[in-house]
């Protein structure tokens, strides 16, 4: 059994004055929902975790759209009171985003005792719009936590290539609970479950599982619907499944889809596949309908593509199908070999759904990766 102990360091350190590196790290679009967080979660240390799921996920990891993040480190000659960092977006400082950060530092500090002890200018970009629509705190969590697993393991040169994958996603997962998706490929779970060995709720791990070769460089076409800011946080709707009329049975069938994927995954049934990951997109938003307060993210146009989705499969008989996040925005899902008649109908009747016609082109990925060490 992971604990959070696990990942407090230990051995001998060495003394890191300065350097820098660069990660990307990718997005994640789930295909069994994370949604609803366990309450009141205290570790063996005492310490308060907000961030650990009430029912089990999996993603597909994404290639192209990922954020890519510099780190800058400088040893202090004194530890700081507080933490000592400055951030930069697309090249410019982004004050707004200074809370978020604090926050992440503030909930890793007993896991990275090293914080206070180095300046850090933190500067990134994401390969997609920013105002698109797509969540880009699983990406640039992500691309944070393995930055910063790269200054530790200098600090602390004994450590495994396994653990820093492991902590990477644990910390990744303390700024944003799907971020701790983002940093292995190219299909990742995150959460406790009988049918997957291994899995745990405090970090993702790879799927241990065979995955017949249909499933290898799926991809997905992410129909930008709606680029404004979600009028209901996934924060936010996380904290309604607590007392949700339908919540515990949400959270048993989510333990039942991944034990019934890891089949499909294994006999590359596409059928079974595309009726799974469809229940579970319609159920995540369900329960956003049958919350208390009640809301609604899809869009008209979520909708109609939707149906035409539908239409198109029974019509043409092409293994294509949907799933949606927390939002309006719908991911096309279809393997590589079915990418040009896909790709045809895709241009031919959805994008005129999409906000200024934008889409974005997508497959499988492979997780963080490091660009540049200096």
């Amino acid at each position: 059994m992971h604990k959070a102990s696990d990942f407090i360091p230990t051995g001998s350190s060495m003394i890191v004055r300065s350097g820098s590196v660069t990660y990307s790290a990718p997005s994640n679009i789930a295909l069994v929902k994370y949604w609803g967080k366990l309450a009141n979660q205290v570790n063996e240390l005492g310490l308060a975790d907000t961030q650990i799921p009430a029912n089990p996920s999996l993603s597909f990891t994404l290639k192209n759209c990922h954020t890519v993040t510099s780190l800058a480190f400088s040893r202090l000659e004194n530890a700081a009171a507080t933490f000592s960092f400055e951030l930069l977006f697309e090249g410019q400082p982004k004050p707004e985003f200074h809370p978020k950060i604090e926050q992440f530092f503030q909930r890793i500090a007993p896991y990275c005792p090293y914080l206070k002890e180095y300046h850090f200018t933190i500067s990134s970009h994401n390969t997609f719009p920013h105002s698109s629509g797509i969540a880009s705190s699983a990406s640039g969590m992500a691309a944070l936590a393995v930055n910063l697993m790269h200054l530790e393991q200098q600090i602390y040169p004994e450590i495994s290539a396994d653990y820093v994958a492991e902590k990477a996603s644990f910390l990744a997962r303390l700024g944003s609970g799907s971020a701790c998706r983002s940093i292995k490929g190219s299909v990742v779970v995150w959460g406790e479950t009988p049918s997957i060995e291994g899995s745990s709720n405090q970090f993702g791990i790879s799927f241990p599982g065979e995955i017949h070769p249909i499933f290898q460089n799926y991809q997905d076409t992410i129909l930008l619907v709606d680029k404004g800011e979600k009028q209901v946080s996934s924060t936010v709707g996380h904290e309604l499944m607590h007392g949700h009329p339908f919540a515990q049975n949400r959270f048993a069938q989510a333990h039942e889809h991944l034990a019934q994927l890891k089949i499909i995954f294994a006999s590359g049934n596409l059928e079974q596949f595309i009726a799974l990951v469809e229940s579970e997109a319609l159920t995540l938003h369900a329960m956003m309908m049958c919350s208390q307060p009640y809301f609604i993210l899809m869009k008209p146009n979520t909708l109609e593509i939707i149906q035409r989705i539908w239409q198109f499969r029974e019509r043409t008989n092409t293994p294509i199908c949907f799933t949606l996040d927390a939002g309006a925005n719908v991911h096309v899902l279809y393997p590589d070999s079915h990418k040009e008649s896909c790709l045809q109908f895709i241009q031919a009747e959805l994008v005129g759904y999409c906000q200024k016609e934008q889409y974005i082109c997508d497959q499988i990925g492979d997780g963080a990766q490091m660009i540049e060490d200096c």
